[in-house]
Order: structure tokens, then sequence, then C-alpha cells
């Protein structure tokens, strides 16, 4: 009685898997017909006997998942994943065939990819590219490509989420580029040291040479911190911008990142020391020059301001704007003693002083008159914006005359 037992329950687990390896086959064959639908029914038949099947035939199960969701590329981003999820789940047996898969799907997404972010839809390439990423963990490229297509989306969200996991995983993009000279066409090109090896053998290249790309980190936490700014989150985008400093602290964009973030915060000793820094760099930029004067000229540093205007001027003759705001140094200054001449009394001494400051507010606004005529001298045809400024003055001096002359060019230029 025992040993009919043992042999009725022997033939059952021979049933068993004879019907698991049935299942497996039929769904190899639907594959193989891009029958993917039949593929996923066949396998869904074997899921819940999955505990009990052999080891072997449970790595052929996941493998055959993996390729029934991925559908030849046709599959959801979901599948997809659960497709790659199967394929962690195939033991070293199947070791051979899971990597020729995972290169078949490189190679679809990247085409799709590259097509997609050709075609300007950059939302789709950038989940494709991502996709490229957990396909190939190894090559974190695929995920800097899929942070640029987001950003060229302004989907920031996304973008944020992507450099923030490429300055985790310490990406630098650092490449070696092989390069040779085409002698036909006299112009670089850069391609594997193999290929360059041959071509120069051949002489249709010559001037071969080696060189390593830079890096992409600074690029990355700049981007983090720009995006940060986006979102209102000054506190979390200065700490990046200090990160990317730290990684390159020579760098201009990078400075001037950093300096606009302390202007958001107002903090404008900050930014003006950071301005200064670029200016060393770069001191034939006018617009960093500009930008001192501003700054300054909001601080009320009258000289300091005048100083950064006239040295943008002197670089760029034409800058309208670095003319009206040293124009308006002088204007606010003599503003400024307008409170004083207010609060004083009636005595002798407070006359006296009163028509000095008056005196002192006019010279002011006359050299702010000035400016501008100077730079319409050197601007025959000046913003309106220019002329509006010198009649307000010409108005503030009483000076009516040179109002109307002006209020005249004005209206021609119109």
């Amino acid at each position: 009685m025992k040993k009919q037992i043992i042999v009725a329950l022997a033939l059952s687990v021979s049933a068993f898997s004879f019907a698991q390896k049935k299942e497996l086959k039929a769904a190899e064959k639907a594959i193989k017909n891009n029958n993917y639908a039949e593929a996923k029914t066949s396998l869904n038949q074997v899921t819940p006997m999955l505990s009990s099947i052999d080891d072997k035939y449970k790595s052929k199960y996941y493998f055959l998942q993996a390729e029934a969701l991925y559908a030849n590329g046709a599959g959801s981003t979901e599948d997809v994943n659960k497709a790659l999820e199967n394929l962690d789940l195939v033991d070293d047996s199947m070791k051979t065939e899971v990597a020729e898969f995972k290169n078949k799907m490189q190679n679809t997404y990247l085409v799709k990819a590259n097509d997609n972010f050709k075609a300007k839809k950059y939302s789709i390439a950038s989940q494709q590219f991502e996709q490229l990423y957990n396909i190939m963990p190894s090559d974190t490229t695929y995920l800097y490509y899929a942070a640029v297509s987001a950003v060229s989306d302004q989907d920031y969200d996304t973008a944020l989420r992507q450099y923030i996991k490429l300055d985790e995983l310490g990406y630098t993009g650092i490449e070696t580029q092989y390069y040779a000279t085409n002698v036909a066409t006299g112009e670089e090109e850069v391609m594997a040291e193999s290929q360059r090896d041959l071509f120069v053998k051949a002489k249709s290249h010559n001037n071969p040479g080696m060189r390593k790309t830079e890096s992409k980190q600074a690029e990355i936490t700049k981007n983090i911190a720009l995006i940060y700014v986006s979102q209102g989150k000054t506190d979390e985008a200065l700490a990046a911008a200090k990160k990317a400093r730290e990684q390159d602290p020579d760098n201009l964009d990078l400075i001037l990142t950093e300096a606009n973030l302390y202007l958001e915060l107002e903090e404008t000793d900050k930014f003006k020391a950071l301005m200064e820094e670029a200016v060393k760099q770069q001191p034939d930029n006018p617009n960093l020059h500009y930008n001192i004067g501003v700054i300054s000229l909001k601080n009320q540093d009258f000289e300091a301001a005048r100083s950064a205007f006239e040295k943008a001027l002197e670089i760029k003759p034409d800058y309208a704007d670095a003319a009206l705001n040293e124009s308006t140094t002088y204007i606010d200054e003599g503003n400024s003693l307008i409170d004083e001449m207010n609060n004083l009394g009636t005595s002798k001494a407070d006359n006296a002083r009163y028509d000095e400051l008056r005196a002192k507010k006019t010279s002011l606004f006359n050299k702010g008159a000035d400016v501008l005529v100077q730079y319409i001298a050197k601007n025959p045809n000046p913003e309106p914006n220019i002329y509006q400024q010198l009649i307000n003055i010409y108005n503030a001096t009483g000076e009516s005359s040179k109002a109307k002359e002006v209020q005249a060019k004005l209206d021609a230029a119109k």
C-alpha cells in the first residue's frame, strides 16, 4: 500500500513537470512568432506552480517573462521595468542569453531615444534614455542624456531627480577621445582608437592624438542649483552652487550663479564680492562691470557705481543702460540731500546751508545731464529713455528751453 502511494506521487510530480515544460515551450514558440499576448497566457499557467518548479526551469520562466513583457520594444515603460526585474531573477546558467537580450534592448532604445531627441520629442527621449540606464546601469551617460532631455522639455522636476542621482553616483562624464585629421577635408575627426590607427596607417588621416574630455560634475551641480532657484528653494540652490564651485572654482558661470543667489537673498556684499571676482577673470566684460555698478548704486555707494558704469561704457560705448544708471547716480545723490534741506529751519545759518545744499543738488543734476549729453554725442540715435531722462533733469533744474529741445528730438525719433 505504501509503495503504491510513492509511485502515484512520483507520477503526479512527473505530470506536473511535463505541464510546466509544455507551457514554457508554448510561450517560447509564441515569442518567436511575435505573439506576446499568447506567450503571457502560457506563462500565466506556470506562475501558480513557480514555487515547486525546478531551478533550471525557473530561470527559463523569468527569461521568457522578460521577453514577453518587452515585446520586442513594444512594451510599455511599466512592462519593460517588469522585464528587467525578471531578468535580475535569471541565474548564471543563462548569463549569455541575458547579456544578448539586454544588448538587443539597448540597441532598440538607443535608436528610439536618439530619434525622439532629434525630433525634439524631449519628454519621450528622456524616458527612453532613463530606460537605457535601467537596462545598462553601468553606463551612467544614458542617465545624463535623460536629464538633458528633461531640461529641454522644461520638465525640471524630472531633470532634478536625474541630476541628483548622477551627483550621488559621482558621474563625471570624462571620456577618452581618439582623433585624427582627415587629409582630404582638413577637419579633425573623433573615432575609435582602432579605427583611427587604421586610417592613419592608410594615410587618409594624420596628426593622431588622444585627450580627456572635461568633467561634467560642475555642470550637473550648477543645473541642480538653477532648478532649485526656479523652484524658489534658495537654500538648497546655494548649497549646490557652493558644491559646484568647490569642484570648479574658476568657472565663471558658477561664480555668477552663486552671485545671483546672494542677490536673491539680498546679501549684496557677497554678491558684489563675487562679481569683482568674476571681473578679474573677464575684465573686458561690460556686463560684469555693469552689475557691480547696479549693486553699488543700490547700496548708495555712488562713487563705486559711477566707476563701474564708466568702465562698462569704456568697453561698450553704446551701452545705454550703463549711461542711464551713471546719470542716475548723480540724480540719486542729489535727491539724497532733500531730507536735510527740508529739515532745516529759518535761521541765517540754516538758510546758508540750504543754499549750499541746493547748489550741490543742482550741480549733481547737471553732471547727470552731462553723462547723457556725452552719450548722445557718441550715439546720435539713442534709445527714447535716454532722451526722457535728460528731459526730466532739465525740467528739475528749471532749464525748460533745453527740455523743449530734447523733447523735439524725442518726438522726431518716434
